[in-house]
């Protein structure tokens, strides 16, 4: 089964998304910083991760960025998830890499069918 990174400093957004892609079949794995997901990425390389953007450190678009640019994780495709519906967070996003940009609260059913379909293009 598909292997998706869950990148989010909250633990209770990781548990949350890691229940709901595990119970659609995904199998996850998790890092509560854009560093951990960094190196998870380059060890693992997931089928598809989830980035948030806004965490201490290492923004979601700084890692976003480092992600995209290295050849070894650069064909991984990134969907960026925030609490913030910002039209100029979703463009510098983009910019970065991301092929997606999700406003939490996500239905179950919505997060996976863009999984899906992120990873088939």
């Amino acid at each position: 089964m598909a292997v998706v990174l869950i990148i989010d400093d909250s633990p209770t957004e990781l548990h949350l998304f890691q229940n709901m892609l595990e119970k659609a079949g995904f199998d996850t794995l998790v890092a509560d910083s854009g560093e951990e997901g960094l190196r998870q990425a380059r060890t693992a390389l997931p089928d598809c991760i989830l980035m948030d953007i806004v965490m201490p450190g290492m923004n979601g678009f700084q890692a976003t960025r480092r992600l995209t640019r290295d050849p070894k994780t650069a064909s991984i495709p990134i969907i960026m998830i925030t609490n913030k519906d910002q039209e100029t967070d979703k463009i510098w996003g983009m910019r970065q890499g991301a092929v997606e940009y999700l406003v939490k609260p996500i239905a179950d059913k919505e997060l996976v069918a863009k999984i899906k379909t992120v990873m088939a293009d």
